[in-house]
């Protein structure tokens, strides 16, 4: 199994240095992960270290809460798109969705997917199974599936990491038109490899060259 070509190579601390962005766009085409996550900051220093190579610059869209408005969400996504984007990781609004305002949680996803495709940009909407029931879960699959979404994410890392339950739960919902991506706690080669038999398609990891 190709694990590399699954791995989104992950740097979100808020103490990381552009040094340390150099460091991990030079190690994801060495070893040829499939993209590259940062925090906004750091997203043009991603697109142009990244500028003609198979590795994605992507960032994050109202990281880590999700509790932006929506608009802003919007505009987070344009700035990416002319920042070198060529994906997003969205937080969707977990707060709203405990509080049962899925209305809110839908507008907020269905616009932000809009936006993204619109401009080219393939979207992972982050819904932070930690944090969610059985319930809230399948409801936010069954939202993020019907806004057309690329990829539905287990979670930001910051309140838990995947599992392999939520990663084949996932699955058997939003299959076969949305991916699933497992992110959080991602650390051994054996964890990566049951978390892609149980059917996730990327893995957001700030361990990558460790998995190979």
């Amino acid at each position: 199994m190709d694990i590399a070509g699954k791995i989104d190579y992950t740097l979100l601390k808020p103490d990381a240095t552009e040094k340390d962005i150099v460091r991990l766009c030079h190690e994801a085409v060495k070893y040829g992960f499939a993209a590259v996550c940062v925090n906004p900051t750091y997203l043009c220093t991603a697109a142009r270290l990244l500028h003609g190579t198979n590795v994605a610059p992507t960032t994050v869209v109202g990281f880590p809460l999700g509790a932006v408005l929506t608009e802003s969400k919007v505009q987070e996504i344009l700035a990416a798109k002319a920042h070198g984007a060529r994906e997003v990781d969205l937080v969707m609004n977990i707060g709203r969705a405990k509080s049962g305002d899925w209305h809110v949680v839908r507008r907020d996803v269905e616009l932000s997917v809009q936006t993204a495709q619109s401009c080219g940009l393939k979207i992972k909407v982050i819904i932070e199974t930690a944090l969610l029931n059985p319930e809230e879960k399948k409801k936010a699959a069954q939202i993020v599936k019907e806004a057309g979404a690329d990829f539905i994410k287990t979670s930001t890392g910051f309140f838990g990491g995947a599992k392999v339950e939520d990663v084949e739960a996932l699955k058997e919902w939003v299959s076969p038109t949305v991916k699933v991506k497992a992110a959080g706690g991602i650390r051994t080669k054996e964890f990566a490899l049951e978390l892609l038999q149980a059917g996730a398609e990327r893995l957001g990891t700030s361990s990558g060259p460790a998995l190979l």
